[in-house]
């Protein structure tokens, strides 16, 4: 009988490069399968990732805020993937369930989470100073103060980390573009002749009244006032004289309205210097274009809003009804 051949065993040369293959292959499923999958988070989830920051060390970060279920996994396919170096900084939103790929897209996208901050019409440029510094978010210092009027009070859009100085810069620049509109369609019959001179005017509708449909008619009646060289008699004016734009805070005093300051409009005729606030995109608009109205005065009606008279008799009548509602509501 023949004899049985020896069975030899492979060499370990050639396991091992089997084995390793088999251990790559399996690590590499695995970081695809939790790649892919849904992640952890069962909320959104805010993540500063910093400038500078290396794919190790926002993985980490990704890692502490509960939105990743397998560092490495993240780790390991991103730097395979050639995305390590293409990291965006900023402040991202991290939906629930963000799988490492989403999160990955997210973070190579450059979206960032935008925050939002308003200036209502009507402020001072040093309250516009003063809501940019309570902002936390934001960074830089205001060195200088803008002129008044120079800025468009509106909401604007930022991501953590903008300066001040650029938020203003595009305040600015708004109201440039807008008076720049207006401008192109001017009527010559209107009487001033300047951007200046119509921002003055803005400021000063948008410091008398702040319901909409007025915003017009305040206009008109400064405007007849300017054509018949009448004194236009405006109350902020008299008050921004004295404080510089802070709110009086109580009703303005007779011996207030007789004090002579540059910009006291019952002691000057016409415009006052400058500006006494930053108008917003209405009043300005409401001095362009105007209400048809003859209405040389106007007064509080008691309701927040006024009530306008074409004449002097009929403007006291309504001055009369006015502090009759006053002496009546002080007493109740």
């Amino acid at each position: 009988m023949a004899s049985l051949k020896k069975i030899r065993k492979p060499a370990a040369w050639m396991i091992l490069p089997s084995v390793a293959l088999a251990v790559f292959l399996a690590l590499t499923l695995s970081d695809f399968y939790f790649f892919y999958r849904a992640g952890p988070a069962a909320d959104d989830r805010t993540v500063i990732i910093p400038r500078g920051a290396t794919l190790k060390s926002a993985a980490a970060l990704l890692e502490r805020h509960g939105v990743l279920e397998v560092k490495a996994a993240f780790y390991w396919t991103a730097r395979l993937s050639g995305a390590a170096g293409d990291l965006q900084a900023g402040e991202f939103l991290i939906p629930a369930g963000a799988s490492q790929s989403e999160i990955l897209n997210i973070l190579l996208t450059g979206k960032t989470v935008l925050h939002k901050i308003t200036f209502p019409e009507g402020l001072t440029s040093a309250q516009v100073a003063a809501l940019l510094l309570g902002e936390e978010k934001l960074t830089g210092e205001i060195k200088e103060l803008p002129g008044e009027g120079t800025l468009l009070p509106e909401t604007y859009l930022f991501e953590r980390g903008d300066s001040r100085p650029d938020i203003l810069r595009r305040m600015a620049e708004n109201r440039d573009r807008l008076l720049e509109d207006l401008w192109a369609d001017y009527d010559f019959s209107l009487p001033f002749m300047s951007l200046e001179e119509a921002v003055i005017l803005a400021s000063m509708v948008e410091e008398e009244t702040g319901i909409a449909e007025e915003r017009t008619l305040i206009a008109a009646v400064f405007l007849n006032r300017l054509k018949r060289g009448m004194r236009l008699q405006s109350d902020p004016t008299v008050i921004y004289g004295l404080t510089g734009g802070v709110p009086l805070g109580r009703p303005i005093l007779l011996s207030e309205l007789e004090r002579d300051t540059p910009y006291n409009t019952y002691i000057h005729t016409g415009l006052p210097p400058g500006p006494i606030a930053n108008p917003g995109r209405a009043a300005l608009e409401a001095v362009f274009n105007p209400a048809h109205s003859d209405a040389l005065y106007f007064v509080a009606d008691g309701s927040g809003g006024h009530v306008f008279a074409d004449t002097l008799d009929q403007h006291n009548k309504n001055v009369r009804k006015w502090r009759r509602f006053q002496r009546e509501g002080s007493s109740n």
